[in-house]
């Protein structure tokens, strides 16, 4: 048994040194001499939308040569669907060639229907190169008086780039003028030609497939082919429409800018929470201290406030930032002060344990007046002068679009209620637990099980934005920035009697 495991073994290394004594040595070394024949090689073509569906190349009508060459390939050659087989194009090391001719042809009905319909596709053709990939486009699609014309393309140029004896790139150029018509069903005579163009260039060799990785020239020909095609042939509907003012600034900018500064305080606020109670700061016999945590942390982070609505409003075109600190200082502790007044004064009204005594409220007003509104100025003196000016990618257009009417399912309303349903039912459990370590009746130490939850909170929220601002602008309402006048939409007024 051993021997035939051994000399089946020899029979598999001969028959591998056998098949790599086939190839040539130019093809081993990549190194070859002005004149030296590189093989070029036909592999498949396939649509453009759809690489998993291949055919052979020569089954689609292309000229094919007396003597069709098979390329050896690997196992995983043979697996991934190539068929590799010798293309009609001679190609020489560093020799030019200028319209040369590969055959001419009589494309019967069928081979003109075969074409037209590869074109129609977007059907790619992929050939081998030196061990590079050739990409190019069969023909394209032009309109013409609403109807459609098939353009097979005829002429193809290789842009061979290379470094002393060595190739480092090619690219395949299709000539867009040079084309046969194959948008009717009748038999046509065809020529193919070729170009080859040779130019050096300094990349070496062992870098010659990073233009496969970072988007080459190869990919945004091809982008530009398609591009070309559908620009003016599709009507602009939907969000298309309206970009000419989705990047017009938004309304009530100062405001704007303060919810976002505010925001960002707290999302602050909330991770450096985080970050204490997982250090331990929080354990069960600290009372108090979440509160204590609370109450310094946002005083210290509130110039994050003020460098991000400083920011955004001068980038906004705002030109009073002094009063958009101010809006920004009292929009999250305005409405909190007087719910603390209504609350702090019916306690004491009660005489409850609740109530506050002034020596406490003392602290905390100047915990907010020597620290709070200090950092929030400094913060948007920061932002003020580090704003950068707003370029939008697109021109905005003069006058705003007139937004169409809405149903009722795309109101402010209804939107806010769905917007808000989906993260609350990730934290309603959280909640209660939270608000009961708050107001004292327990103490909270699932910390770590909380933050899961808050990440869960952030990516439902963000997934949430998306797709309702995706919705939004489907339906030509350009105000994304925020929905901050509900009623400014056209209401549909009755028919008058006549």
């Amino acid at each position: 048994m051993g021997e035939r495991i051994l000399a089946a073994m020899l029979f598999v290394v001969a028959l591998i040194v056998w098949r790599a004594s086939q190839v040539s040595s130019h093809e081993l070394d990549h190194r070859y001499k002005e004149g030296d024949q590189i093989p070029l090689y036909a592999n498949k073509v396939r649509p453009f939308h759809n690489p998993s569906e291949t055919y052979r190349y020569y089954d689609l009508g292309y000229c094919l040569p007396d003597n069709v060459k098979e390329k050896r390939l690997s196992l995983g050659e043979l697996l991934n669907g190539d068929r590799l087989v010798s293309a009609p194009y001679q190609l020489e090391f560093l020799r030019e060639k200028h319209s040369e001719s590969v055959c001419k042809k009589k494309l019967s009905k069928k081979e003109v229907a075969r074409f037209r319909a590869a074109v129609r596709e977007d059907f790619l053709f992929d050939m081998h190169f030196d061990d590079l990939s050739v990409l190019g486009y069969v023909g394209s699609v032009d309109m013409e008086h609403s109807k459609h014309r098939y353009y097979l393309y005829r002429h193809i140029r290789f842009d061979i780039s290379y470094n002393k004896d060595r190739v480092i790139g090619i690219l395949a150029i299709m000539y867009a003028n040079d084309v046969v018509d194959l948008t009717e069903d009748e038999e046509v005579d065809v020529e193919f030609l070729y170009t080859v163009n040779w130019e050096k260039t300094n990349t070496p060799f062992e870098k010659r497939m990073d233009q496969y990785y970072e988007l080459p020239s190869l990919r945004r020909h091809l982008e530009i082919h398609r591009h070309s095609e559908s620009a003016e042939a599709q009507e602009e509907t939907g969000w298309k429409c309206i970009h000419g003012d989705v990047f017009r600034h938004p309304k009530y900018k100062s405001l704007f800018a303060a919810c976002l500064g505010s925001g960002t305080q707290l999302l602050t606020l909330t991770v450096f929470i985080f970050v204490l109670a997982v250090v331990g700061v929080f354990y069960r016999y600290n009372r108090g201290a979440l509160l204590t945590a609370l109450i310094v942390i946002y005083a210290l982070t509130s110039g994050i406030a003020g460098y991000t609505a400083t920011y955004f409003y001068s980038k906004l075109g705002g030109t009073n930032w002094f009063r958009n600190l101010l809006l920004t200082g009292c929009l999250f502790c305005g409405p909190l002060f007087l719910t603390f007044c209504f609350l702090n004064t019916v306690a004491v009204a009660y005489t409850a344990a609740a109530a506050l005594p002034l020596g406490t409220i003392f602290v905390i007003v100047l915990i907010w007046t020597l620290v709070s509104y200090p950092l929030l100025i400094l913060g948007g003196i920061v932002g003020k002068n580090s704003k950068a000016e707003f370029q939008a990618p697109c021109r905005t257009t003069e006058y705003p679009r007139e937004i169409p009417p809405l149903r009722w399912y795309r109101r402010t309303i209804t939107q806010m209620a769905m917007a808000g349903f989906l993260p609350f039912s990730v934290i309603c459990t959280e909640l209660y637990y939270i608000f009961a370590s708050v107001w004292n009746y327990r103490s909270y130490t699932g910390y770590g099980f909380l933050f899961i939850v808050f990440i869960i909170l952030l990516m439902v929220t963000g997934f949430i934005t998306v797709g309702l601002t995706h919705f939004q602008l489907a339906a030509e309402d350009h105000k994304w920035w925020w929905r901050y006048a509900p009623l400014s939409y056209p209401v549909p007024q009755p028919l008058p009697y006549p």
